[in-house]
């Protein structure tokens, strides 16, 4: 064989990391050990590759929201919401975050059924996605109190794309809610 015909593969253009983005992800348990499994996840989303700070609200106790709507008698929730530095792509840390709550010992079984730990992924910068394995912003922050009133706690001018100041989207709901 000739020299002539080898020739070396030339090696790829190295990646330009990934800008840093604010993600905003909502927390929620309402068994075992509510506040102790928020702390610890968010402790550990804070371990993960390529985040920065997480900045954690303070703990909002909530009624459980079913399907039918608010059961006072099922086991209550506690809810917070953190805001995470961080430049792994959204669909990455949503995995990340599914395997935080796995760790946690969550059980899909029923939709919107009790729970060791829920995490959403409400938003991630100003990033926009259908599709449906990772719907940004998340399609029903803008409905859920649980999800506005710790996200105000930690980010007080805080907008969802699409959707508006916060601050404005959680006063409409409290509006519906006394009417």
């Amino acid at each position: 064989m000739s020299r002539d015909l080898v020739r070396p593969i030339p090696a790829p253009a190295p990646k330009q990391p990934r800008s840093e983005a604010v993600a905003v992800v909502a927390f929620g348990a309402n068994l075992g050990d509510r506040e102790g499994t928020i702390r610890a996840a968010a402790e550990r989303i804070g371990r993960l590759p390529l985040v920065g700070e997480v900045k954690l609200s303070h703990l909002f106790e909530t009624v459980a929201l079913t399907l039918d709507g608010p059961d006072p008698d099922a086991p209550g929730y506690v809810n917070a919401v953190a805001l995470v530095r961080t430049r792994l792509a959204p669909s990455i840390l949503l995995g990340m975050l599914h395997a935080i709550e796995d760790e946690h010992g969550r059980v899909r079984e029923q939709r919107w059924g009790d729970r060791t730990l829920d995490l959403d992924l409400i938003a991630y910068g100003e990033e926009v996605s259908d599709d449906p394995r990772l719907l940004l912003p998340h399609p029903r922050a803008a409905e859920r109190l649980f999800v506005l009133e710790p996200w105000l706690d930690v980010d007080p001018d805080a907008v969802l794309t699409g959707h508006g100041p916060v601050q404005e989207l959680a006063d409409r709901l409290r509006t519906e809610d006394e009417g």
